[in-house]
């Protein structure tokens, strides 16, 4: 585990675009490495849809070791469509990592980067900076390779635990608390399906109980529908979005599509000792191999692992590192810098060399 400022960091790149955009990752935490005084071992180790073609498995048994041993895990894009399991179901150590290492917390933050384009009407001006807390352990996806498929029917179960969203919400709340902090609103609304389902109310119940611990940060209640509504008309009005993992998913992905779209947006699996950290997208092989990924989510993906081993480790210079990365990312944005996705001509290479050279 870590010494001081020195920090053992698990690789997995995946599949597809995975290692493409793995690499600009490992190159600016190298180039961090020259400005700080902190220090990172990179120890790779396979996992995905390629392992699992020649080995049967997702990952082996080695891989989850050296992520129990590691201060933190960088993870690719995982999986391909073309690779499925007997049940047709995809190949995703990413989702497998979360229950084995017990990640109830998925952070998806999304920001609007000064010169990246927004769908939003009025976005360049008002801004977009809100996170989205996806409980990534239960709820639908507790029933993940457990559903009951017969002729007739096909059942599936949501379940949601009161340990489980306790952690949930205070982790929630302290993420509004340190938001509110660094200058940030620091609201938190419980966004659910209360008024239909007896779970999503028992759910808001156990929220509204840990929010009585924590007066300072302002709360709301929302019904995932609404919320959706109103995201993509004032997403400005949000900061930060705690919610069940089906429903987490699928907020995070319009979020990811109002600043710019799943290439931009970072995300972490967090655990009380535990984190994983990657790019929401996914392995895009149409792309694979032609120089077009663009790993700015993957590098922001490292920047909140910076910040997450600072909140860990109580060391102070991770989180400055992990700022000096995010402004890098803004600099080159603002200067004009566009990504093969936005109509642009920049490709991976080219996103890589400016990040670098603004740091």
């Amino acid at each position: 585990m870590s010494a001081n400022n020195a920090f053992h960091i698990a690789v997995l790149a995946g599949d597809g675009i995975g290692p493409e955009v793995m690499a600009p990752a490992i190159e600016v935490l190298r180039k961090i490495e020259t400005k700080s005084g902190l220090s990172f071992r990179f120890t790779e180790a396979p996992a995905g849809a390629n392992h699992y073609l020649a080995a049967g498995k997702s990952m082996p048994d080695t891989t989850i070791k050296l992520c129990e041993e590691a201060d933190a895990i960088l993870l690719g894009a995982c999986g391909l469509p073309s690779v499925r399991y007997p049940d047709n179901t995809e190949i995703a150590p990413q989702i497998e990592l979360r229950f084995i290492f017990d990640l109830y917390a998925g952070v998806r933050p999304a920001r609007l980067i000064p010169g990246v384009p927004s769908p939003i009407v009025g976005a360049d001006q008002r801004g977009i900076d809100l996170v989205v807390i996806r409980e990534s352990t239960e709820g639908l996806f507790a029933s993940m390779g457990k559903g009951v498929v017969t002729h007739e029917e096909a059942r599936e179960t949501m379940l949601i635990t009161r340990k489980t969203s306790e952690r949930l919400f205070e982790f929630s709340f302290r993420l509004a608390e340190r938001r509110k902090a660094r200058g940030k609103p620091g609201a938190l609304a419980c966004v659910d399906k209360a008024n239909v389902f007896k779970a999503f109310a028992f759910f808001r119940g156990i929220f509204d109980e840990i929010a009585k611990r924590h007066p300072e940060v302002k709360t709301d209640r929302l019904y995932v529908d609404a919320c959706s509504a109103m995201l993509v008309k004032r997403p400005w009005d949000f900061d930060v979005m705690v919610m069940e993992n089906m429903f987490g998913d699928i907020v995070s992905d319009i979020t990811a599509s109002l600043i710019g779209g799943l290439g931009m947006a970072p995300s972490a699996d967090i655990g009380d000792k535990y984190a994983v950290f990657q790019p929401c997208h996914g392995t895009a092989p149409d792309i694979m191999g032609q120089g077009k990924a663009n790993p700015t989510g993957m590098i922001l993906s490292a920047a909140m692992m910076l910040d997450w081993l600072a909140d860990k480790h109580g060391v102070e210079g991770a989180a400055e590192a992990g700022e000096t990365i995010e402004r890098a990312v803004d600099k080159v944005y603002a200067d004009g810098l566009k990504p093969m996705e936005f109509g642009g001509r920049n490709g991976t290479a080219d996103i890589t060399k400016a990040v670098l050279a603004a740091l």
